[in-house]
């Protein structure tokens, strides 16, 4: 398996790219980023979390007070990962009802 195949998939997969899109806002705590994401798994979002840190996408920074505090940041590879993907996230937003129509008509001419 090529290894750019598996960073694709980290980036593009369901929750990596709202993580990286929420990300490119501002830094953002555990709890705060799960509410900004909305609709992951506390689960779903530490995997996500740790796997973006792992590729160098997302940096964590915790800080020994009490309560722990941990923040979330994007590095500057994960910025440049993160412009990529929103902007493909937001030209698919722009196309839905154009691929809707493709999608209709294939339908229609299968039926």
């Amino acid at each position: 398996m090529c290894p750019s195949r598996l960073i694709l998939e980290h980036v593009t997969s369901r929750w990596g790219v709202l993580v990286l899109a929420a990300l490119l806002e501002r830094s953002y705590r555990f709890s705060e980023l799960r509410r900004a994401v909305g609709g992951v798994s506390e689960k779903m979002l530490a995997q996500t979390l740790r796997t973006l840190e792992r590729d160098g996408f997302v940096h964590r920074d915790a800080k020994p007070v009490i309560p722990p505090r941990v923040d979330y940041t994007l590095t500057p590879l994960g910025i440049e990962a993160a412009e990529r993907v929103w902007a493909l996230a937001r030209w698919a937003e722009r196309r839905v009802d154009a691929v809707r129509a493709s999608r209709e008509a294939y339908d229609g001419a299968r039926a």
